[in-house]
C-alpha cells in the first residue's frame, strides 16, 4: 500500500463514524461515562489540542485488519474506539479508553502486553507530527508496571514527546486510572519509547 488513495477520514469526521450497537450495553455506558467526565470536558475546551478518534479515521478495508483497531475492539475488550487529543506539533497526547473483562491474563486484571500495546501505540501517535511524513515505527519501548490494573477500568494514556533528533523521537508516557473529580488517580503502568521515521515514510500509508 501507498500514502496515497487510502481515503482517510479527518480528526472531524472520525468523531461521527462511530454510534454504539443498541445491545452493547458496555458500550453505551463507555460513551456516556467518558462524554460526560470533567476531564474530557477540560480537553474539549483546550484550544491547542485537537479531538479525535484515531482509529476510526482509517477507511474501513484498512481498519478491518488493524490489531488495535478491530481484533481487540469491541464487547469485552476495548469496548469503544478511543478518544485521543493531540497538539500541533506531536508533542502532547491524552487519550481515553475502558478494557473489558475478557482481556486478562489473571482472572480481574488487564493482561500486562495489552498495556503494553497501548503504550506502544498511544505514545508513538503522540509523536507522529513531530516526525517527517507523520509516520514512525517503534525501536525501542520500555514498560515498568507500577499496580496491577483491573478489567472493566477506563484508562487515560498521558503522552509527551520531550526530544527529537532528525527522524527520531523520544516519547514518554503513562497508563493511569481516570479519577473522580479531586481524587489522585492510580498509575498503573509507566513507558519510555524510542520512534524512529523511516527512510521510506513517504511510501508508506498514514495511520493519523
Amino acid at each position: 500500500m501507498s500514502s496515497r488513495g487510502m481515503g482517510f477520514y479527518s480528526d472531524e469526521d472520525s468523531l461521527k463514524k462511530y454510534t454504539p450497537e443498541e445491545a452493547d450495553l458496555e458500550a453505551k455506558n463507555a460513551e456516556q461515562v467518558i462524554n460526560t467526565h470533567p476531564l474530557v470536558t477540560s480537553l474539549r475546551a483546550r484550544s491547542d489540542l485537537t479531538e479525535s478518534r484515531p482509529h476510526m479515521k482509517m477507511p474501513g478495508q484498512y481498519r478491518a485488519k488493524s490489531l488495535t483497531g478491530a481484533a481487540l475492539l469491541g464487547p469485552g475488550r476495548v469496548s469503544v474506539p478511543p478518544y485521543a487529543w493531540n497538539d500541533e506539533h506531536g508533542k502532547e497526547m491524552v487519550a481515553l479508553f475502558h478494557v473489558g473483562e475478557d482481556v486478562c491474563g489473571h482472572p480481574g486484571i488487564v493482561h500486562g502486553g495489552l498495556l503494553a500495546t497501548i503504550l506502544d501505540e498511544g505514545l508513538g501517535r503522540c509523536c507522529f507530527k513531530s516526525l517527517p511524513h507523520n509516520i514512525a515505527v517503534t525501536a525501542n519501548l520500555n514498560v515498568n508496571y507500577r499496580k496491577p490494573t483491573p478489567a472493566s477500568t477506563f484508562l487515560v494514556l498521558k503522552a509527551e514527546t520531550y526530544k527529537v533528533e532528525g527522524r527520531k523521537a523520544w516519547v514518554r508516557g503513562r497508563l493511569e486510572q481516570l479519577a473522580a473529580p479531586g481524587e489522585k488517580p492510580i498509575v498503573f503502568a509507566e513507558a519510555e519509547a524510542l520512534f524512529i521515521s523511516p527512510k521510506y515514510a513517504a511510501m508508506m500509508p498514514r495511520i493519523t
